[in-house]
Parts: C-alpha cells; structure tokens; sequence
C-alpha cells in the first residue's frame, strides 16, 4: 500500500530569490500593537538568575540578540529585570565606586528593577491598542522596554506573556536603532513615522 503525499515537493523555481528578513513585517503607527509585540506565548523569554554576574547578563543578552533578561529564581519566579543600559552604562561603575568593590563584583541584583518598579500593560488593553499607542506610553514612562501581562488560562494567576521594545518597533518600522539614548531612539523613531 502506497501513501499520497499530503504536500507536493517541486524543483526551486530559476529566478528565485531569498526572502529579506522582516520585509513583510514592516508595521505602521496604526497597526496594531499587537503585531510589535514579543509574544512569549511563541518565543521563550530571555532569563537570568539574579546571582548571575554583569558579564553573564551582557553575554546572555548579545547571545540572545536582546537589551532586556527578565531575572528570575526558583521555580521560574519572576523577581525583576535588567537591561543592557544598566549592565554597560555608568550605573554599574557608580554603584561599584559606592560599595568599595570592582565592577566585576557586581551580580545583576545589584542593578536590576525590582518587580515593585515595573510598570505593566494589560493584554486585554495591548488588543485594542496601536503601535503609537504603545511608542506614547514608552515615551512617556521614559523607559525603552514595557512588559505586557495576561492572566494564565490554565491557573488563573497573573504571569507575564509579552515584551514591547522601542528598539524592536523601530526594526519593525524599517529604522535601525543603535543606541540606548532614549530621546535620540524616540527621535528617530517619531522621524521615520512623519514620513
């Protein structure tokens, strides 16, 4: 007994051509919000224990091509989280000089925000938002990342279930973010949405 293919193979076509990544998922201001979010529902979120070192967080970041590790502990406990401009900027050599020690000494405890500091968005509120919508509340709260938070199905309890990025948005609107000043990130970020 033969079995039918469910799929049909064919020989690649001769004028074929690689698909650029993220070409056709370039966003506008008023797509929805949604479609800039990092859906940890689809993609496993960036971690590190909050006994990790700096150079631990900065390698686990560039392994993972992100700026932010949400910090956890046992049992997957989320306990706060660090970004790239806490770990490289000057808040490491400043705290350092402060406590007498080398920056090297420095675990991700030491400089992440603690859960009682992060602010958070309704998924229920991300479904009915806008790209905008999302850029202004970044703006606004001065920060480069905002977490999305959704309640788990399974359990009922509140967990978080997606990350937006001003960095990742600009990607997505087509412009190349390479800093971590905020106002030049939004700048030209708001730049790019003008045209």
């Amino acid at each position: 007994m033969t079995l039918a293919a469910k799929v049909r193979t064919h020989k690649i076509s001769p004028n074929a051509v690689l698909c650029v990544s993220g070409s056709y998922n370039l966003i506008g201001a008023e797509s929805p919000a949604i479609e800039a979010m990092t859906d940890l529902g689809r993609v496993s979120a960036a971690t590190i224990s909050a006994g990790a070192s700096l150079a631990e967080a900065n390698s686990t970041m560039i392994a993972r091509g992100v700026r932010l590790l949400l910090v956890t502990g046992d049992g997957g406990q989320l306990e706060g989280l660090v970004t790239a401009r806490d770990t490289l900027g000057e808040k490491p050599m400043q705290l350092a000089q402060a406590r007498g020690v080398k920056p090297g000494e420095l675990a991700v405890s030491h400089l992440m925000c603690p859960l009682s500091d992060i602010d958070m968005l309704s998924l229920k509120d991300v479904m009915n938002a806008r790209v905008v919508d999302i850029l202004d509340a970044l703006k606004l709260l001065g920060r480069q990342h905002i977490l999305v938070e959704d309640v788990d199905p399974a359990n009922g309890k509140p967990r978080v279930r997606g990350i937006f990025s001003a960095t990742q948005i600009g990607r997505l609107l087509g412009v190349p973010i390479q800093t971590f000043d905020l106002a030049r990130t939004f700048g030209e970020i708001e730049a790019a949405l003008a045209h």
